[in-house]
């Protein structure tokens, strides 16, 4: 019963769909409307603005957060908070209140991974940040960081359960970002 109440828990939490609100609420815009009409940060900041794209990624960062603590609190073992991160990501990803159009999870598993692995994350983000700088990519960026995630959990030998989480986490942020590898490949991606 309580693996069911935290995967709910979880993805509930996930599905609050921060670009959608905080787009209409203080910029009054609608951010399936414009741009890649995704909801999430990067849509946000080439949108809105940077502000925008800052405090979106900061709730969707939270949200992830928000679920791999739920597993901590409601059951407590890291396989419980690996779990409820997951379906946080699950939830931002396949959102109830959007009939399961959501963002592409990158922000959301951030939040995921600062709270399981701060030093990987750290290395992530960097990489991340430099790939953006480099390329002006953000999707190659973030499909890089996401492979590199479980790369660095086995060199770091995390335990089992985090580094399936980074490695199932991957695989979601490599497929949701399928559509932008189709636009690098012909040449129609846009820069940042």
């Amino acid at each position: 019963m309580k693996i069911f109440l935290l995967i709910l828990a979880a993805y509930l939490v996930g599905s609050i769909p921060m670009g959608l609100i905080f787009g209409k609420l203080i910029w009054k815009k609608d951010l399936r409307r414009f741009g890649s009409r995704n909801i999430g940060a990067t849509n946000a900041w080439r949108v809105i603005g940077k502000q925008a794209g800052l405090l979106i990624f900061i709730m969707d960062f939270i949200k992830g957060q928000i679920g791999a603590l739920l597993g901590g609190l409601i059951i407590g073992t890291p396989a419980a908070m690996v779990l409820g991160g997951f379906f946080a990501i699950v939830g931002h990803v396949f959102p109830l209140f959007l009939g399961f159009k959501g963002g592409k999870g990158v922000a959301t598993g951030v939040g995921v991974l600062a709270t399981l692995m701060p030093k990987i994350t750290a290395i992530v983000v960097f990489v991340w940040l430099a790939l953006v700088l480099l390329t002006r990519y953000v999707s190659v960026a973030s499909i890089v960081a996401a492979v590199l995630a479980p790369i660095l959990a086995a060199c770091f030998k995390v335990p089992d359960e985090f580094f399936a989480f980074a490695l199932a986490t991957a695989v979601v942020i490599v497929w949701r970002h399928k559509d932008n590898l189709t636009r690098l490949k012909a040449g129609r991606e846009n820069r940042f």
